[in-house]
């Protein structure tokens, strides 16, 4: 499957089942992650990828829609780099809050239930562990890279608002009119 059929399932197949509640602020914080999708390998059964997005200080530093991706096995599973992910995006017009979105570590692992009993269990794990700070996502094992960061964008974008606000708020304290 090509680049551009994968952001379409990407885009047709994604879905933030729960978001991250509390904003991001302007520091380097992880987005952690929870993603789910049929087993394409084990009818039935669930593939579930656990992990995080650090976004390195969002929106606000950077020029506007200047993205850089990485640690998102793009190479490795698409042939691609992050540079010509970044294009591939662009010239779609897709656009990302500026920032770096850096993958850190996942795991992966199957769980032996189908997707739909495996979204209600972890929807409710995450709410039983009053878990504000981890998003809930399904979408296809194929292109879990465009989902995440997806979400990663969308929190971002979220959180932007309340970033710029307490950025000027700290730049009047500092007496930088």
């Amino acid at each position: 499957m090509g680049l551009e059929e994968l952001w379409q399932k990407a885009l047709y197949e994604t879905e933030i089942l729960r978001a991250r509640l509390s904003l991001l602020g302007n520091l380097d914080i992880p987005l952690d992650y929870i993603f789910l999708a049929e087993s394409s390998v084990n009818i039935g059964d669930t593939v579930v990828r656990k992990g995080s997005v650090q976004v390195h200080k969002p929106l606000i530093f950077l020029p506007r829609e200047f993205s850089m991706f990485s640690g998102f096995e793009f190479e490795k599973e698409f042939g691609r780099d992050s540079n010509e992910i970044s294009n591939f995006l662009l010239t779609r017009g897709v656009r990302f809050p500026s920032g770096k979105y850096d993958h850190l570590d996942s795991t992966i692992s199957v769980y032996e239930k189908p997707l739909s009993k495996a979204i209600s269990e972890f929807r409710d794990s995450l709410e039983k562990e009053e878990d504000i700070k981890t998003g809930l996502l399904k979408g296809s094992e194929d292109c879990w890279q465009f989902s995440v960061l997806m979400y990663a964008a969308s929190q971002v974008a979220k959180s932007a608002p309340a970033d710029i606000r307490r950025f000027l708020d700290d730049f009047k304290k500092r007496g930088w009119n």
